[in-house]
């Protein structure tokens, strides 16, 4: 059951302000679920083509504003949403705080709804994907269905694997799993807003920048609505099916898209030796590792920000020259 809407405005303050000349609208699902889209021309008079940035689990628009910037600057098209359940997107359960989805194909429906009637009339190609953590992890699960559209996909940190865990062993992917096919795939298995609020710059496991900490603290506090609490049994069920995939040979063969795969040395959130083990495993996948860096390379401190769009612009650049 879906509730409430999808809000299609943009939060701007002070520190963040709106990137220039960005607009924003929301587009519906196959399934009827209102995706908040936000698109930003090229600030060049030519352009690369479009960049597809998709977020990671309880992101939302705001909070790559910065880097929505540091793209057009170069000369790309920047295009971007929210996931259902978070953000300005419509959320799926009655409780709006609950960070749940069924399943991560829920997720590719918001893509190709996205891709199909935004990127594809409205968005100059040819087309990169620039993805972070749970983000990646739908890129490379679909990117299958995105031969022919999309040239290349930068994943950022990519939920590939939890520190120290197999996702088909663990007793609380097990445990998950078990709730959601009884019928109890809602009950949330951590408290967000408790770990949220004990994070201090020094203890946060996202980033080492204290003025990007605090930015995204303040955007928190100043629109509480666009962000939700803990995964529910059902989202850590589905993010478990999702990984399962990138373990499977047979999945991995179907990647031809090339692909740069880049973890953060310091990364406690996701395993970086599973997402590199994967890219060793990928035909089309190349792997780089920026030592001492956090989960969230693109709010972490410029020594480690700077290389990774760097990085990004000589991958996809590469294959968007300006015209």
């Amino acid at each position: 059951m879906t509730v409430s809407k999808a809000r299609e405005d943009l939060v701007e303050i002070p520190g963040n302000p709106k990137p220039k000349d960005i607009t924003s609208g929301s587009v519906e699902t196959v399934d009827r679920v209102a995706i908040r889209f936000a698109l930003a021309p090229s600030r060049l008079v030519r352009t690369r083509g479009t960049v597809i940035i998709l977020q990671g689990r309880n992101e939302t628009i705001e909070k790559y504003f910065e880097t929505i910037e540091d793209l057009t600057e170069r000369g790309y098209g920047v295009a971007t949403f929210d996931w259902r359940g978070q953000g300005g997107s419509q959320r799926v359960t009655r409780n709006p705080k609950k960070g749940h989805v069924a399943s991560f194909k829920a997720y590719a429906r918001d893509l190709e709804a996205v891709f199909r009637d935004v990127v594809l009339p409205d968005c100059r190609g040819p087309y990169a994907i620039l993805a972070h953590s749970m983000g990646a992890t739908v890129a490379l699960v679909g990117s299958p269905m995105l031969i022919n559209r999309v040239e290349r996909i930068v994943a950022s940190a990519p939920l590939v694997s939890l520190p120290g865990v197999r996702p088909r062993t663990t007793p609380l992917f097990l445990a998950a799993s078990a709730l959601r096919w009884t019928g109890m795939g809602g009950v949330p298995v951590r408290n967000q807003t408790r770990a949220s609020a004990a994070y201090t710059l020094s203890r946060n496991p996202l980033t080492s920048d204290a003025e990007r900490f605090e930015r995204n603290r303040a955007l928190a506090a100043a629109a509480p609505e666009l962000f939700v609490g803990g995964p529910t049994a059902g989202w850590l069920a589905a993010a478990t099916g999702a990984m399962r995939r990138l373990e499977d040979s047979d999945t991995i063969s179907r990647f031809h898209i090339p692909t740069l795969i880049v973890t953060a040395g310091n990364d406690e959130v996701v395993s970086s030796a599973a997402a590199e083990r994967l890219a060793w495993r990928m035909r089309s996948g190349h792997s780089l590792t920026l030592p001492g860096a956090r989960h969230e390379l693109l709010q972490e401190a410029d020594r480690f920000r700077a290389p990774f769009i760097a990085a990004f612009d000589a991958f996809a650049g590469g294959a968007m020259p300006l015209n």
